[in-house]
C-alpha cells in the first residue's frame, strides 16, 4: 500500500489498519527571489512522505493525507500573494479533521509544520479535550537535526537551509543563486525584542527587501540532501515509537 493517500486506492485502503495519519502543512508565501512560493508546503509533503515511509518499513502503519499549502501569514499581507489563514480557521480545519479522523479509527495525528508562522501548540491544546481519544502532535521539521552542524548560515527564510534543501528535492524550481537576494535582515532596535523575552509579529516589508531573511548563496544540494537525510531519520524513529504507543501513559518514562 502507497503510504501516501493521495496515491493509494480503495482496494488498498479497506485492508489497512493506519495508525497514524501525518498532515503536512506548509504556506503561501514569497521565498526571496529564488524560491516558489509553495517552498514550505513542498518541503512539508517530502518530510512527511520519506518518513512515514521508512517508518512503515520498520512495522509502523502510518499515511500522509493531502497537505494544506495555507499558513499564518498576516505579517506579509503587504506582499502579492502571500496567502494569509488565520489561526482561528487552522483550529477550525484541524477540528474536521480530526472528527474524521476519529470516525475511521485513527489514534494519533502528527502535524508535519514546515512553516514558522504556524503555531499549533494551543490548537491543539484546545482539541484534546474535544477529542481526547486521538493522540496528536506537531513536528516542526526545520529544527528536528541542528542546522548548523550541516549549514555556514542557516538563515530563517529562505536561506541556505532552506535553499539546499529545495535545491535536493525540486532544483527545477529554483532560481540561479546569482539571482537571489542576499537575505539581508532589519532587527527590531527595542532591547526585549531582541532579547527574546518580549514579542510582535514581524511586518515582513520592515524586515527584508526582498523577502528573504539568510543569505542563499552558500547552499549545495548535497548539503541539503545530508541536513534531510538526517532529519527523515530522526522522524521516521519517532514516527515508528508513536505508533508503537497504546495510550498517552507509554509517552511517559
Amino acid at each position: 500500500m502507497s503510504n501516501v493517500l493521495q496515491k493509494a486506492n480503495w482496494k488498498t485502503i479497506k485492508e489497512s489498519e493506519v495508525k497514524v495519519a501525518l498532515l503536512p502543512w506548509g504556506a503561501t508565501e514569497a521565498h526571496n527571489y529564488h524560491l516558489p512560493y509553495g517552498t514550505d508546503t513542498i518541503l512539508a509533503e517530502k518530510m512527511a512522505e520519506l518518513s512515514s515511509k521508512m517508518a512503515n518499513d520498520k512495522g509502523a502503519k502510518s499515511i500522509v493525507l493531502p497537505s494544506i499549502a495555507y499558513g499564518v501569514n498576516s505579517g506579509q499581507l503587504d506582499i502579492p500573494f502571500c496567502m494569509n489563514l488565520n489561526p482561528s480557521t487552522q483550529k477550525m480545519i484541524l477540528r474536521d479533521i480530526l472528527q474524521v479522523l476519529t470516525i475511521h479509527g485513527v489514534q494519533k495525528l502528527i502535524i508535519i509544520n514546515a512553516h514558522g508562522g504556524n503555531q499549533f501548540q494551543p490548537i491543539i491544546r484546545e482539541l484534546s479535550v474535544e477529542y481526547p481519544q486521538i493522540m496528536v502532535c506537531n513536528i516542526n521539521w526545520w529544527v528536528v537535526s541542528k542546522g548548523t552542524k550541516f549549514f555556514d548560515e542557516p538563515g530563517d527564510h529562505a536561506g541556505e537551509l532552506e535553499t539546499s534543501c529545495m535545491l535536493a528535492v525540486a532544483p527545477e524550481l529554483v532560481l540561479p543563486l546569482d539571482e537571489a537576494g542576499d537575505g539581508a535582515e532589519r532587527r527590531l532596535k527595542l532591547k526585549g525584542f531582541s532579547e527574546k523575552w518580549a514579542w510582535i509579529p514581524r511586518r515582513w516589508v520592515l524586515t527584508t527587501a526582498d523577502t528573504g531573511v539568510g543569505d542563499p548563496k552558500a547552499a549545495t544540494a548535497e548539503k541539503g540532501e545530508r541536513f534531510i537525510e538526517e532529519c527523515v531519520g530522526k522522524m521516521a524513529e519517532f514516527i515508528y515509537e508513536f505508533d508503537k504507543a497504546q495510550s498517552e501513559s507509554d509517552l511517559y518514562e
